[in-house]
């Protein structure tokens, strides 16, 4: 039987809502979302197939997004970094951390490597953003910071992922109009000191479709699954 528990963490007058996938090692793994429509709830797919296999994980829904509420233009990209570790506080979880971060959340992810030990990160669909970004507020003013042709070029992103140690995974929709290839390409590049780092295209994905296609075909989706579990387990017996 899965168990899944709810919790919530204060944080800056909001109440972040959250969930826990009970299950083996499952308190040091950490599951951010993106932006946009995204929530936690939107990533059970893929969280539930990891729970099945004994992979537990902590997600929750950032402000401005799912059961929490409030409104986008009361966060930023530096904002949801905080969030995340006000529920790495609160759960009390140990490490070294394993992160998973899709689209937006893959920036978070990243930053958080920069202030916690974590040895493995997984990267899905991950957008990158210029510094001068991170602290501005969600609305029109970030907008025209990230509408820039290019703006993420300069991102912090490759300098900080150039130290990361642990092992990295980032995944990839062929035909994603919001990601361009470069970013994931740059980014299994620059992490020149990890463990491991490999690039892996899904075939027909896009953007918002990627765990849904694969699981079209069981065969497909349990070999990414595979994937997934080899990076997060690596070197650990």
């Amino acid at each position: 039987m899965t168990t899944i528990l709810d919790f919530d963490v204060p944080f800056d007058g909001h109440m972040l809502k959250a969930d826990h996938y009970v299950g083996r090692d499952s308190n040091r793994t950490l599951y951010l979302h993106g932006a946009g429509n995204s929530q936690r709830h939107s990533h059970r797919l893929l969280r539930g197939a990891l729970q099945q296999r004994g992979l537990g994980s902590v997600c929750f829904d950032a402000i401005g997004h799912g059961e929490t509420g409030g409104t986008l233009a009361q966060s930023s990209v530096a904002s949801r970094t905080r969030q995340a570790q006000a529920v790495l506080a609160a759960q009390a979880m140990p490490e070294p951390l394993v992160v998973f971060g899709s689209s937006m959340g893959a920036y978070n992810a990243i930053r958080l490597t920069e202030q916690h030990k974590i040895d493995a990160l997984v990267l899905i669909v991950p957008g990158v953003y210029t510094p001068s970004a991170y602290e501005v507020l969600f609305g029109p003013d970030f907008s025209t910071v990230i509408r820039r042709e290019r703006s993420w070029a300069d991102s912090d992103a490759w300098e900080i992922l150039s130290r990361f140690e642990g092992r990295l995974l980032v995944i990839h929709a062929e035909h994603d109009a919001t990601i361009p290839l470069e970013i994931s390409e740059r980014l299994v590049a620059a992490a020149t000191r990890a463990q491991s780092r490999q690039l892996f295209i899904v075939p027909g994905a896009e953007h918002n479709r990627l765990w849904a296609l694969l699981a079209e075909t069981p065969a497909d989706f349990n070999a990414a699954l595979e994937m997934v579990l080899e990076v997060v387990d690596g070197g650990r017996q």
